[in-house]
């Protein structure tokens, strides 16, 4: 039998992303999302990249991309004309000519669990890894819903599937107690118990649970899928607590002490790189590592105190003297140098949860080290 097509829009694939990293977790100066094209525009092929250049536009035509997917944003400052002597404006048009599409996600891929930090300290081997430093701007809210007995346990695992439940590393985590809930249905519902115009009395579960408010939308959907009643009720509460699972960077531990200098060669070689800058004695002996892709210097004087290197990129001369003052060693591997390495886990991601082609880009540093020696 002839399997039947599936058509997927580029809708589908934002979507996909958002699983993945929630833009609800973006910074709120961000710009990231669906930045060129239709939602309802099908895929067929999508090519993850870095950044959006000609040479990556041009590559997507040749390659009859359809969509691509990029950490940095093709827009950042708003356009104030239109005229296609100025870079960015041209590649858009270049897009919205070709018909291709392009959703960023930027910084709230940087957040995310999975993210350009977290697959960064495993490229370069740490261990122990946990979040770096807390954000502000990411809060949990309560969910709190209401159902039969006989359905608790189904409600529970949808929900905490779907994210809700994650204290540290503890899932499944929630409270539920006795209690009695009173509705009247009119003559056109269909309720799972009780009678049609009459007020009944049924006995319930309040269950609650805590999440992420980024994932508020798809827990939601998982408990009214896995819901008995009609029309569920449930409260969202907003609270102050931090999601200790999200944070800025990640800090952890390299697999044995090693001196900077073999260090920053070990990130040469895993990471591709034409070569590094380093802040501090090359022969110091480092075990306690933190790395921040992309841009991380402004951070320095934020790292923890027992923190031995940081590993990022566009490090200033000012974040360096305030490195050298505070005793941090820095290892500056670029901006590109430490966000590379999640194009192909996009891709994977991608070709693993949709059916289509999905192409890789692979970025080039716009730096030539040159050493007159």
């Amino acid at each position: 039998m002839k399997q039947k097509h599936v058509t997927v829009t580029v809708k589908a694939v934002c979507d996909t992303m958002e699983e993945y990293a929630p833009l609800a977790l973006s910074y709120p100066e961000d710009k990231g999302g669906l930045l060129v094209g239709d939602p309802e525009t099908s895929v067929r092929c999508v090519l993850t990249a870095l950044s959006i250049t000609e040479d990556v536009v041009r590559t997507a035509i040749k390659r009859r991309v359809d969509m691509i997917v990029t950490h940095h944003p093709v827009i950042w400052e708003p356009l104030s004309h239109l005229r296609t002597d100025a870079p960015t404006v041209r590649v858009c048009f270049s897009l919205l000519k070709a018909g291709i599409s392009c959703f960023s996600a930027h910084t709230c891929l940087d957040l995310a669990k999975e993210g350009v930090n977290e697959v960064l300290a495993k490229k370069i081997g740490l261990q122990e890894i946990q979040p770096l430093l807390p954000v502000a701007h990411v809060r949990q809210v309560k969910l709190v819903t209401f159902v039969p007995e006989s359905h608790l346990a189904q409600v529970r695992t949808a929900v905490c599937e779907a994210g809700a439940g994650i204290i540290g590393e503890y899932r499944y985590c929630s409270f539920s107690s006795a209690g009695v809930g009173t509705f009247m249905p009119s003559d056109k519902a269909r309720p799972f118990c009780g009678k049609n115009l009459q007020i009944n009395e049924e006995p319930e579960r309040r269950f609650e649970v805590l999440l992420m408010e980024a994932d508020l939308p798809r827990v939601l959907r998982a408990m009214r899928a896995a819901h008995p009643y009609e029309e569920p009720a449930y409260d969202v509460v907003p609270l102050k607590n931090s999601d200790t699972g999200i944070g800025l960077g990640r800090r952890g531990v390299l697999p044995r002490p090693m001196a900077v200098s073999e260090l920053a060669r070990e990130l040469v070689t895993l990471l591709q790189l034409p070569g590094v800058r380093i802040v501090g004695n090359l022969r110091r002996r480092v075990r306690r590592a933190a790395v921040l892709g992309g841009s991380g210097g402004s951070y320095v004087r934020e790292i923890p105190e027992d923190v031995d290197v940081l590993i990022t990129g566009d490090v200033r001369y000012h974040d360096a003297l305030d490195a050298q003052a505070r005793d941090l060693t820095l290892i500056d591997i670029g901006h590109a140098g430490g966000e590379r390495c999640i194009v192909p886990v996009l891709a994977a991601y991608l070709r693993k949860k949709l059916p289509i082609s999905v192409l890789e880009y692979k970025d080039e540093e716009p730096f030539v080290f040159w050493n007159r020696k």
